[in-house]
């Protein structure tokens, strides 16, 4: 076990093994000041604590509270000690991202540096250690034309304007230490080919070698499956070089447990080296899934089986910690996702925090991630400081993230210059690019002038994998009558590819207020879902947005800073109507439930019917191991009687029944019926409700059965 210990404000003291690679958490104890004249560097900053900081814990952004619109240059100090049994060990700095782009100095030497916001780096610190080490990391958030996120310039005619989420500066996600022996596992990059009823799980590892001579090593890798029992493993001997190496090996699974909506089986590869004799020199896991995904005939398939999915994007963005977000905030807001009926997301313009990416790997949510090219000119994409940036941010999001079964697709832009030469070159590089380091994911971008097209080939959409389109009609694309034709419009241009629907929704200033603009969001919602479901090859449809986010763009007249009012929660995750609306028209299953009395002296029968969506709604997918419980309740509120029944496959309606003894002295019952998945996750639920008749009536007759969404209370007694 890693044990920290704490030596004072600023120091901070590592017990270590004598083997095997180890994280030191470094996000406690840091001190801030902002910068804004740019004396820092020549005045010493990184050398020695300046006056007048405060007193921060990362993750940490200066774009809140004092600092809250601030563009410029910020500091951030800390100090810490290596213990003398740490000295022959190797050692990196690792951030998880800072943004927008970072130097950093070690004992007043500059060490390296990074660009580019939401992807993690390294910095080999080991030359530069000292026995007490003092750290100095400024950043800056400020953009250009020619940075990634940079001015959208698209349609701009020349004037720089800002892209559509907030700058927070500062670093942004987790900062550790990363000591290590002579050989170093660096990562793996696992794939995985499926046959019939074996998989192959087919791993590269790379790994540095920092001895002066080749070594003849041992690698054993084993797969663990989602039992975490071992599943299989392999033993290989390698040759490794000084320097950087690599090496691949393969595994086969039998029967293995594939990942699904439904059942997201996670695996975990451990690596292990040593040496000749056997003695412990690194040991690496990272985690996998087994799954197929397939575009067919303009379809989505997900091992096999037809799926259409639905989702809601979502920026990292609240109002307590802006972009520096914490597990508590980002584990809250995905649980409401899935509560949401969540199962596709692309998940918005940059990449994610690595626990976004692993929550969507075990609650099976699809992901299309994207780099935050938005809104680019073709003068933009055309520069080749941007392509090269651009490349360096799509490998290093890959390089991270590529693992993730949760991962189907990557995306390289977001409404950009697309169909000019300019767009359509740049689309095919990065196509190209992405292809020579992950050719088994499929490669698109998210475009919203699809529309304007007058011939498939004047878009870089034609080069796609599969098209994705952003649609605001009803807002900014026009009116909403105008969908149907557009969507046909976009079929008959692209006959044989699938198409997701990027972003679609309501942004809040087409309202007068808030609460017209929630209305309008609503009757987005409820008209355009069924209108998409209508188009067979609409394999997906995603909502924007979560929750309103902070900008300098699309504000009310006034404004130049807020939150954009997009979202079905506001930016204190306080839920809109238009949050009920789609819980409700997104679940992938319908109950219902109805009461049965043949006398008024018999006993009552009541059923139970769900029903799982066919292929011609959004969203529809194969619901296997479900669970349907049931409970009925007297007018009292008392449980008279409950059940549940196992449902292994959803293929067809499925009815449950259930018979109550006579209950002459009872006025009216409730049957509450919910349908769980095999997590556990409420998929859908509904009420039914039975009273006697009114006064007058034939005693005990049955008066119609109502059912109601209603979750709670206590059904109503006869009037």
């Amino acid at each position: 076990m890693n044990r920290i210990f704490r030596a004072g404000a600023l120091c901070l003291a590592l017990c270590v093994p004598v083997f095997a690679t180890t994280a030191i958490d470094l996000n406690r104890g840091w001190f801030f000041r902002a910068d804004p004249s740019q004396i820092g560097s020549h005045a010493g900053w990184q050398k020695n604590l300046p006056a007048e900081t405060e007193s921060v814990n990362l993750p940490h952004t200066w774009n809140l509270g004092q600092h809250d619109n601030y563009l410029g240059e910020a500091w951030y100090f800390r100090t810490f000690e290596l213990p003398k049994s740490a000295a022959k060990l190797h050692v990196k700095l690792h951030f998880g991202a800072t943004f927008y782009s970072a130097r950093v100095w070690l004992n007043g030497i500059e060490v390296g540096g990074h660009e580019g916001g939401y992807t993690a780096y390294s910095l080999d610190i080991t030359p530069y250690l000292q026995p007490s080490n003092y750290l100095a990391v400024e950043v800056d958030n400020r953009i250009t034309q020619s940075t990634i996120p940079g001015f959208a310039m698209r349609g701009s005619e020349g004037k720089p304007m800002w892209y559509d989420w907030w700058d927070y500066g500062g670093i942004v996600r987790d900062v550790s230490l990363i000591l290590s022996g002579p050989v170093e596992v660096d990562r793996q990059r696992i794939r995985c080919r499926v046959q019939e009823e074996v998989a192959t799980a087919d791993d590269r590892i790379y790994l540095e070698n920092r001895s002066s001579k080749s070594e003849r090593l041992v690698a054993r890798a084993t797969a663990f499956g989602p039992d975490n029992q071992a599943a299989a493993s392999k033993t290989l001997a390698v040759l490794v070089n000084p320097g950087p190496n690599d090496f691949a090996l393969s595994l086969p699974l039998p029967t293995p447990k594939l990942w699904s909506i439904d059942h997201p089986n996670i695996y975990r590869m451990v690596i292990q080296i040593t040496d000749a004799d056997g003695n412990m020199l690194d040991e690496q896991s990272d985690t996998f899934g087994v799954r197929v995904i397939e575009i067919r005939d303009r379809h989505l398939l997900l091992n096999g089986e037809r799926i259409r999915l639905t989702g809601i994007a979502r920026h990292e963005d609240s109002a307590w910690e802006g972009l520096a977000e914490t597990r508590g905030t980002m584990r809250y807001d995905y649980d409401d996702l899935k509560t949401l009926q969540v199962t596709l997301t692309r998940p918005v313009h940059y990449p994610q925090n690595s626990f976004i990416l692993d929550y969507a790997d075990r609650h099976g949510i699809l992901l299309i991630p994207e780099i935050p090219v938005w809104q680019f000119s073709e003068a933009q994409m055309r520069d080749p400081k941007v392509l090269a940036l651009a490349k360096q941010q799509m490998r290093e999001m890959i390089e991270q993230a590529g693992n993730h079964p949760s991962i189907f697709a990557w995306s390289v832009c977001n409404e950009s210059d697309t169909s000019t030469p300019g767009g359509i070159a740049y689309f095919r590089a990065m196509r190209d690019f992405i292809r020579g380091i992950d050719p088994d994911r499929f490669v698109s971008y998210a475009d919203d002038n699809l529309t304007k097209l007058r011939k498939a080939e004047d878009s870089a959409a034609n080069d796609a994998d599969f098209v994705m389109m952003n649609q605001y009609f009803g807002s900014w694309h026009g009116p909403a009558s105008a969908l149907p034709a557009s969507l046909d419009q976009v079929d008959r241009l692209f006959p044989h590819k699938m198409v997701i629907v990027s972003e679609f929704g309501l942004p809040g200033i087409f309202g007068k207020d808030a609460e017209e603009a929630d209305r309008m969001r609503v009757k987005i919602i409820e008209d355009q879902i069924p209108e998409m479901a209508r188009r067979d090859w609409i394999a997906g449809a995603i909502f924007w947005c979560y929750q309103d986010y902070k900008s300098r763009r699309n504000l009310r007249p006034g404004l130049e800073e807020g939150y954009v009012d997009h979202g079905l929660v506001d930016e204190y995750r306080q839920r809109r109507p238009s949050y009920y609306v789609w819980k409700e028209m997104n679940t992938p299953a319908s109950l219902e439930g109805k009461f049965e009395q043949a006398s008024d002296d018999g006993p009552m029968n009541f059923t139970a019917n769900v029903q799982a969506n066919t292929v011609e709604r959004l969203p529809s997918f194969p619901l296997h191991d479900y669970r349907l419980e049931w409970d009925v309740r007297d007018e009292n509120n008392k449980i008279i009687a409950s059940g549940a029944q196992r449902i292994p496959d959803l293929t067809r309606a499925q009815t449950v029944a259930g018979k109550l003894q006579p209950l002459a002295q009872t006025g009216a019952l409730r049957l509450h019926l919910t349908l769980l998945s095999p997590s556990g996750l409420m998929i859908a639920e509904n009420n039914v409700d039975w009273h006697r008749s009114e006064v007058g009536s034939k005693p005990g007759a049955v008066r119609n059965a109502v059912p109601t969404k209603d979750p709670g209370g206590t059904p109503a007694a006869a009037q």
